[in-house]
């Protein structure tokens, strides 16, 4: 007994001096932390609000944050409004051209906020699109495991790999393999399916459940995605990543650690947070996926009017630009092949789907009425080929089937986790509704004085000929018809429920 009694003493000194060692390496780790987070806020936030952040400037930057609806204004509106000319040549992994170059009018990328740091800032205009974590997690996952899918026509994972390296290689394209992050998801998902599909084959295994999110012999079940350390460092809180440039594809040499540093201890986000939130203050347009034809419609008025305005002033001439622009540019939104490859054309822009938008401008003398027509004729058309896509995707790991009614088949604890995990992305999309909504009651306040406007002039133009009179009365009807659907569309923004 003696002999015990001799040995457990050291060990508890040993033990007790262990712990106080690992607490204080943790503090000083902590305090190491804190202080490089509040650095890099603060020297963010010491960028004050421009007075003038709802003018368009020379250059619009579309932050597309994935799985917002982005491909749908890039397609249905941008498109229509910039000629191929006057978009930037991308790079979706780091910036690999001049943007300073003269003419170049649109940037459409995944990059995160830090690629400011090589625009010319004070002539950049940045817009954006958000949506509902818990909805854009669903997404994120579901379009992982979609295009995934599409390399089992292949044999094995050796195969798909090896054909897909071929095809970019030779037809010279931009992959979804390419892009950010499904540069990182897709390949994690890709793999996981090639070795579940060989398990069910060589074992035999065939359990289907009810719950789509929860199949395991077929697909990563939605749970263990959400919590895969991958997932936790590129899926949750994603949008305010992005939108605070801290991505793992971020430009700023410090955004490893300060992202590091907030994903270990939580408390240091709120930081992040409020560089988030002053990131949204200066820029032009914040939409809500949620809110579709709300956001749309303010899309529209707020930077559609203001692009048409500075293109019709600017008077760029086919010649003009052909003379002043040398690098090519690049479909940013080329859908994929079999093989997850984007082509020059994609199934989404193709003639039988889309009007090709280059030079419509000139030719339609675009304004905002015609450009709200156009939309609603092109996302039509859009979605179709979109869900034509995931079907045929889908097939390959039959009977998962993501729809928004399977969804609902998700327990419970499993959203609250999602909810939990994207803390900082809840925040930041309760404080974009309240800044869609000031921006929404502007543009109906300003279409109000328009409507006004043209009241009194129609008032004094009785004396007119009858055919100025008509021009005039379709100006008011098209005006009061806007107003229509900015106020429907702002009664059912205050029905949307986080």
């Amino acid at each position: 007994m003696d002999f015990n009694l001799k040995w457990i003493v050291p060990l508890l000194i040993i033990g007790s001096v262990f712990m106080l060692v690992n607490a204080s390496s943790d503090e000083v780790d902590y305090q190491h932390c804190e202080i490089a987070v509040n650095n890099w806020a603060a020297s963010q936030l010491s960028q004050e609000v421009k007075e003038d952040k709802h003018a368009l400037r020379d250059l619009l930057f579309f932050l597309h944050i994935p799985r917002t609806g982005g491909r749908t204004y890039f397609h249905c509106f941008l498109k229509k409004l910039y000629s191929s000319k006057l978009e930037c040549p991308r790079s979706y992994d780091k910036l690999r051209f001049n943007p300073r170059k003269a003419h170049c009018r649109l940037l459409v990328t995944h990059d995160d906020y830090s690629m400011m740091t090589k625009l010319p800032q004070d002539k950049t205009s940045v817009v954006t699109i958000l949506r509902n974590p818990v909805d854009r997690v669903f997404s994120t996952y579901e379009f992982s495991i979609e295009v995934a899918a599409r390399f089992l026509v292949h044999p094995n994972l050796t195969s798909a790999i090896q054909m897909a390296g071929r095809l970019r290689k030779k037809n010279n394209v931009v992959s979804t393999l390419d892009i950010w992050p499904w540069k990182y998801l897709v390949p994690w998902m890709r793999e996981d399916l090639f070795a579940r599909r060989d398990a069910r084959l060589s074992q035999n295994l065939n359990h289907v459940s009810k719950d789509s999110y929860n199949m395991e012999d077929f697909a990563m079940p939605l749970l263990q995605y959400i919590n895969d350390p991958i997932a936790l460092d590129i899926v949750h809180n994603g949008a305010t990543f992005q939108v605070a440039g801290l991505t793992n594809n971020s430009n700023l040499a410090e955004s490893h650690e300060v992202r590091t540093c907030v994903q270990k201890y939580h408390s240091l986000g709120d930081s992040v947070l409020d560089v988030a939130k002053r990131r949204l203050d200066n820029m032009l347009y914040v939409g809500l996926t949620e809110d579709h034809k709300g956001s749309a419609t303010t899309f529209a008025h707020v930077v559609g009017a203001q692009v048409i305005s500075q293109l019709v002033g600017s008077n760029f001439s086919m010649d003009h630009q052909a003379n002043n622009i040398t690098e090519q540019s690049y479909s940013h939104a080329a859908s994929e092949s079999q093989h997850g490859q984007h082509t020059s054309i994609s199934v989404d822009e193709s003639p039988s789907n889309i009007p090709n938008a280059d030079g419509e401008f000139r030719k339609s003398e675009m304004t905002v009425g015609k450009l709200m027509g156009t939309y609603q004729s092109c996302i039509g058309n859009l979605r179709k080929s979109q869900s034509q896509r995931r079907i045929t995707s889908l097939k390959k790991i039959s009977p998962v089937n993501y729809t928004k009614e399977a969804r609902h088949q998700v327990p419970e604890s499993v959203i609250e986790q999602i909810i939990s995990l994207n803390r900082l992305d809840m925040e930041l999309y309760k404080y974009a509704q309240k800044l869609f909504a000031r921006q929404h009651e502007q543009t109906v306040q300003k279409l109000l004085k328009l409507q006004e406007r043209q009241n009194s002039i129609l008032m004094n133009s009785f004396t007119a000929p009858p055919w100025e009179n008509i021009s005039l009365i379709m100006a008011v009807v098209l005006v009061i018809v806007a107003i229509s659907i900015i106020v429907n569309a702002r009664r059912r923004m205050s029905k949307v429920k986080i």
